[in-house]
């Protein structure tokens, strides 16, 4: 069975056990979170596409980890002007274990 779920702008494909990390969420590690916003679930056999979501379906996931992404570097430069400016950028992430989708 798989599931199509939103969090933090982002649509992904789920089905139970898989591992994935999103944008942070607000839970610790450890702690269950529900994703009530279900797209499109299924079996293999049988579709059910929501309208935009489907009604009363839920997906049940636990934290594992919140942690912050590798740094990257955004360097802007104006040549002939000597005008330089550097930042770095860590995104924070959740990594959550999908334990069951409920549709």
């Amino acid at each position: 069975m798989y599931a199509v779920i939103v969090t933090g702008g982002k649509q992904y494909k789920v089905s139970e056990g898989d591992t994935l990390f999103v944008e942070k969420l607000d839970a610790a590690e450890g702690e269950s979170v529900t994703f009530d916003e279900v797209l499109v679930t299924g079996d293999g056999e049988n579709v059910n596409v929501g309208a935009p979501k489907i009604e009363g379906a839920t997906v049940e996931a636990k934290v594992v980890k919140n942690g912050k992404a590798k740094k990257i570097y955004v360097f802007k430069m104006k040549r002939k002007k000597n005008e330089r400016k550097k930042n770095g950028h860590r995104q924070p992430y959740s990594k959550v274990e999908i334990v069951k989708i409920n549709a």
